[in-house]
């Protein structure tokens, strides 16, 4: 971070003085997020990738491979499984998590839980930090199902979180989360409308703790604009949407009150600031999204700037094998540093990182020293 932002300072003191642009430093993201696959075994009335799931273009394993061995040697940290496919339908799953924790890089994965049998071939691979969330988002077998109309006849909520005690068995150490995406009356994916499960709330915080897992974590439904962002957008009147918030507030309440000694219910950022009425303060981009060098994502599709503007043109960075060739991925996240203008492309968009990016910018744009080391001892929470 610290050689990111000398080079931007450079970069603005250059382009003041009309000199040449400095190259960027010879370094990775931090974290990426990516999706091993589009393919994907259900169909959620409320998944906010619906376009780009199932197509035909796939990752070549070794390619993969050589791009993150790349990145690792130039600085990434974590890698976290998850995206516009399903990563435990990856053939190669369980032996790609092996190969990131072999390069010593944290992992994580989110998953619909559909293949506990490669959940569980891949535990004894994880360490401390390590984690793997579920995204389930009901509390019974009947709403599961219309929520995600496994391909499986047969799957249910019940068999899912019957794999966690054998993965908890093969792993103490990894975490289990179980997310639960809010849904209420009136939302929407297009023509599809989306079925509630906010009574469902108290109903999964005890199945997930009566399951093994670690957490519960709460967010609200997202939905994708016309112009490809993902944006929080409740549409409801005023009136409508505190009826809504002071349901979700008493199920927290009393989810919090149901479960073991130790199991957190959790909500997420994006559901805080909807309950306290800040959420829109958190769209007030600045130009430059420093992110876009601290955290990208990579699909089969393409490698793009960040999570909230996945498979979106003007978002790309370049083809799924750009880290194969560093030199050609830091020329292409320089270029859309300059050219993706934040402060416009997301401002509906209710960033979990406007904070950070307000802080980077006001550190690149004073002439503040800078220590030569970072000044803070490492946690080792490289998730970001």
């Amino acid at each position: 971070m610290l050689d990111y932002v000398k080079w931007q300072r450079a970069r603005r003191a250059a382009a003041k003085a009309g000199k040449p642009m400095p190259d960027m430093p010879d370094i990775a993201p931090l974290s990426i997020n990516l999706d091993l696959t589009t393919a994907c075994n259900y169909a959620c009335d409320h998944c906010i990738d619906w376009d780009i799931l199932n197509s035909k273009v796939r990752h070549e394993d070794q390619e993969l491979r050589d791009s993150v061995q790349r990145m690792a040697e130039r600085g990434l940290r974590s890698v976290i499984l998850i995206g516009g496919g399903e990563p435990t339908l990856y053939p190669g799953f369980p032996g790609f998590v092996e190969f990131c924790k072999k390069l010593g890089l944290s992992v994580a994965v989110v998953s619909n839980g559909s293949r506990g049998d490669r959940l569980l071939a891949a535990a004894p691979f994880f360490t401390d930090g390590d984690w793997v969330r579920l995204s389930l988002d009901s509390g019974s077998n009947e709403i599961f199902r219309r929520m995600h109309n496994p391909s499986s006849k047969t799957l249910s909520l019940d068999e899912i979180c019957g794999w966690m005690p054998k993965i908890k068995a093969a792993n103490p150490k990894v975490q289990l989360g179980f997310s639960f995406v809010i849904t209420w009356k009136g939302g929407s994916r297009g023509d599809v409308k989306i079925v509630e499960n906010i009574h469902e709330m108290v109903m999964a915080s005890k199945r997930a703790s009566d399951s093994m897992f670690d957490y519960i974590s709460f967010k609200p439904f997202l939905e994708r604009q016309a112009d490809g962002a993902e944006v929080m957008d409740p549409a409801k009147t005023e009136a409508e949407l505190q009826a809504v918030i002071a349901r979700i507030q008493a199920n927290l309440e009393e989810a919090r009150a149901s479960v073991r000694p130790g199991f957190r219910v959790l909500a997420s950022t994006n559901l805080r600031v909807l309950m306290s009425g800040t959420w829109r303060e958190y769209t007030k981009q600045p130009k430059v999204c420093h992110m876009q060098m601290l955290r990208q994502v990579v699909t089969p599709l393409g490698t793009f700037n960040c999570p909230a503007h996945r498979g979106v043109e003007k978002a790309q960075l370049g083809g799924k094998e750009v880290w194969q060739v560093p030199a050609a991925a830091q020329h292409a996240t320089a270029r859309i540093l300059d050219g993706f203008d934040a402060a416009h492309e997301c401002r509906e968009v209710t960033c979990l990182y406007n904070s950070t990016n307000w802080w980077l910018d006001e550190m690149v744009a004073t002439d503040a020293p800078l220590p030569e080391t970072a000044p803070a001892p490492e946690q080792r929470d490289w998730f970001l």
